[in-house]
């Protein structure tokens, strides 16, 4: 494989916009995921400013290229791309190539707080408990519950990975660090009929073989059985439909929400979620109406005790 050549300093006329993401993106650290949605939104804004040299892009340009980019995003996807395009602007200011950040014109958009996210506890307990899921989908929505874990770190786990004594497991957490996950009795009860007696291979499996045409990589399938990983899609399908229509993601917020309104620090909060925000933490961990509606019922001065 080839060496990079630096390249200099100052000649911003020769760092297209293309170049300079290329460059970009092979020196900094990112996680393969990251690398991926930058290069997304990176390459989708130079389509719009016309692959010119990053040193000729004025504010003006950049908020055009970024709203005709992304005219219909979601604040919240928006917010995403805006934070893109700063850090990509803020090194190529840093290589010379750009004599002032083009940025200023770029504003985050407000982020509606969404109270319906967390489902009831009561809500949760009924799908958690529902006797028309196999036991491999009770025990994977129960261990996403305890374990306030994103589904990705959840399916990705092995039965090696396992630490059924002490009720953990190591799994790979959101930008490829190793991390942790702890989970509680429910699950444990459930672990050992979904593991099967197996020693290996991706814990939770699919309901069938693959077909020869849908090969899955060798690390996703087991030997025992001839079945492939279960996948995010197939999973979050099961759980919208045994839900009437929450999405996987929700058993996670639900978690947080609930652990919050138990009055969990925030600094357990950040530990057991594996956030490294506290901002990003906030959008899950925030007390849901009943809650707000129950503290203040409590605290009625008039309230029959």
């Amino acid at each position: 494989m080839g060496t990079i050549k630096p390249l200099r300093r100052g000649a911003a006329a020769l760092q297209t916009w293309s170049d300079a993401v290329d460059r970009f993106l092979a020196e900094r650290d990112l996680a393969p995921g990251t690398r991926r949605v930058y290069r997304l939104t990176l390459d989708r804004i130079g389509e719009h400013l016309g692959n010119a040299p990053v040193g000729s892009v004025t504010d003006h340009d950049l908020a055009q290229a970024l709203a005709k980019a992304y005219p219909t995003a979601s604040p919240a996807a928006w917010n995403r791309h805006v934070a893109t395009v700063r850090s990509f602007m803020a090194w190529c200011t840093r290589q010379g190539w750009v004599a002032q950040d083009p940025t200023g014109l770029l504003e985050r958009r407000h982020v509606p707080i969404d109270h319906d996210r967390a489902l009831s506890r009561q809500r949760v307990e009924q799908i958690l408990t529902d006797r028309h899921l196999t036991v491999r989908d009770r025990c994977m929505f129960r261990l996403l519950y305890e374990t306030a874990a994103r589904a990705q770190e959840v399916l990705r786990l092995n039965v090696e990975d396992l630490d059924l004594a002490r009720k953990r497991a190591i799994t790979v957490r959101k930008g490829g660090d190793l991390d942790v996950l702890h989970w509680q009795t429910g699950t444990a009860r459930l672990l050992p009929h979904v593991i099967a007696g197996r020693t290996r291979g991706p814990l939770f499996l699919s309901d069938r073989p693959p077909t020869p045409s849908r090969a899955p990589a060798a690390l996703d399938l087991d030997e025992t059985t001839g079945r492939a990983r279960l996948s995010y899609r197939r999973s979050a399908e099961i759980f919208t439909t045994a839900s009437g229509g929450a999405t996987l993601h929700q058993l996670r917020h639900s978690a947080l929400t609930h652990l919050a309104e138990e009055g969990v620090p925030i600094t357990l909060l950040m530990a057991k979620s594996r956030h490294e925000s506290l901002r990003t933490l906030e959008r899950y961990a925030r007390p849901s109406v009943e809650a707000v509606a129950r503290l203040t019922a409590e605290h009625d001065p008039h309230r029959r005790r």
